[in-house]
């Protein structure tokens, strides 16, 4: 969630989308881009894109267009990716092992130190070159390495324990698979959910609607 109160939540989701679209364009070589072009590419209208862009500032000139490099920095500034928070993950079951080997969180802004999990036969185990660790450890190790976000993969009834225990050690940054409701305890907090059931009932409900 922005500082900024003023940016609307559709704008600032739709910031990684015109990060992706921008290091593609880099990757090819293109050099300066107008709104038209981009908005031809990204299926927005220019407008949109003119408008989404100046809630950060002016980035581009009338006729002229924006410049690909400095726009994808600016936004990568924007979206906080010039620097690393550190993040741990709980639960390294199925979905904690893809998460924590297929994304690259330091591309993403976050740098992932910390594996747990509460299954003894998984505790000393590697995933993603780490070793995974009790969560009976975790409130020492976050004493000690003062992890700020926290990947939640562990089943919801799970959750509180835990996330009491991260809130306390300062964590104040959740990316929450669990469907806890994390929010309704702690509000201060700052929680991007993730639910796939979800998107995938909205697939069917345009596809049905189709």
């Amino acid at each position: 969630m922005a500082k900024d109160t003023n940016i609307s939540l559709p704008v600032i989701r739709r910031l990684p989308r015109y990060y992706r679209f921008l290091y593609d364009l880099k990757e090819k070589g293109v050099t300066r881009i107008s709104s038209r072009e981009l908005s031809q590419k990204m299926r927005l209208t220019a407008s949109q894109i003119r408008q989404d862009l100046n809630c950060f500032g002016g980035f581009g000139q009338q006729g002229y267009g924006y410049l690909v490099d400095q726009l994808y920095d600016e936004i990568g500034r924007i979206l906080g990716m010039d620097q690393l928070t550190p993040a741990i993950l709980l639960g390294v079951g199925n979905l904690g092992t893809a998460v924590g080997n297929h994304i690259e969180f330091k591309t993403r802004g976050f740098n992932l130190i910390g594996l747990f999990d509460d299954n003894p036969d998984l505790v000393g185990d590697t995933r993603a070159d780490m070793t995974i660790r009790s969560t009976d450890d975790l409130e020492i190790f976050c004493r000690e390495h003062k992890p700020e976000m926290a990947v939640l993969c562990i089943p919801k009834e799970a959750a509180p324990r835990l996330v009491e225990t991260l809130v306390n050690c300062g964590v104040k940054g959740f990316w929450n698979f669990s469907h806890y409701d994390i929010l309704n305890d702690y509000p201060d907090v700052i929680v991007e959910n993730v639910h796939m059931g979800d998107t995938l009932m909205t697939l069917s409900y345009h596809m049905t609607q189709e």
